[in-house]
């Protein structure tokens, strides 16, 4: 990887009034995007090795891209418009044709759900981290007040 990118993990899923907010970052800093209450759900199981009850559309995605001898290779946030965040989602495909790597536009949310079912990294773009406010003191604190 180019030092252009910057590995991230979750640090943390909460519950917000409007959905859910999740916690991504380095050891140094974090930052939070909000998304649907479901998505964060299926974040958080991922996190945690769980399975869904049912099959979710992101377990539909992965079965797919298994039954095209597809994978996920990794994720990159490559953006931040007006607190709105872009990623890109790249997948490799292998076959009797050759190697082939397509990435693809995709919200942050389910890149991330699809990267953790992968167990594949995900990059956040360095300008997009420079450009986002650190929440490392307010997830502790948050974290602090929930045992």
């Amino acid at each position: 990887m180019d030092n252009h990118v910057v590995p991230v993990f979750v640090k943390g899923v909460m519950p917000t009034s409007g959905g859910c907010a999740v916690f991504l970052g380095t050891d140094a800093k974090t930052f939070v995007i909000y998304m649907e209450q479901a998505i964060g759900e299926a974040i958080q199981r991922a996190v945690n090795g769980e399975d869904s009850p049912r099959p979710t559309t992101h377990d539909l995605m992965i079965t797919l891209l298994d039954g095209l001898e597809a994978e996920v290779e990794r994720v990159v946030i490559n953006q931040v418009e007006q607190g709105t965040f872009h990623a890109r989602l790249i997948v490799s495909m292998e076959n009797e044709l050759g190697h082939k790597i397509i990435e693809l536009d995709a919200r942050p949310s389910d890149s991330i759900v699809l990267a953790l079912a992968s167990g594949k990294p995900i990059y956040v773009a360095r300008d997009v981290l420079n450009a986002v406010d650190d929440m490392t003191e307010i997830l502790a604190k948050i974290l602090e007040q929930d045992p």
